[in-house]
């Protein structure tokens, strides 16, 4: 009985007895690097905002059609941008820009709601 108790203090003891914060070193870094770096960051970035990857087109088919759904695209997703397109004989609604498939697939979810027949898309123009 003595003999366990006797081991607990001993060992809460050698516990106390290590620090407890820890030594760390510090340092400090330094990047050297061109600055044409930055300024082609900034390009790249600029042109792929211009680029409209993928789109949702919502509607296909006359231009009255086309005009009235324009609008109604305009009131229900203000965040995204809307255009018509015409490819002969039919008009197009497009929707939005997206950069990837994935935040496309995303949207047209939403889309789905409202337009069951929309689908996603990537335009001739950018391949």
């Amino acid at each position: 009985m003595i003999k366990p108790i006797l081991k607990s203090a001993i060992l809460g003891l050698a516990l106390c007895a290590i620090p407890v914060a820890s030594i760390a070193q510090e340092g400090m870094v330094t990047i050297d690097q061109d600055k044409e770096i930055d300024r082609l960051l900034e390009f790249k970035r600029d042109a792929q905002a211009t680029v409209d990857a993928f789109v949702i087109q919502v509607y296909n088919g006359s231009r009255g059609g086309a005009q009235t759904i324009k609008s109604d695209i305009s009131n229900l997703f203000p965040d995204w941008s809307n255009s018509i397109e015409y490819e002969s004989p039919n008009y197009k609604i497009w929707l939005g820009n997206f950069r990837t498939r994935l935040e496309a697939d995303r949207a047209l979810m939403t889309v789905k709601k409202t337009y069951p027949d929309a689908l996603v898309l990537r335009p001739k123009k950018n391949r």
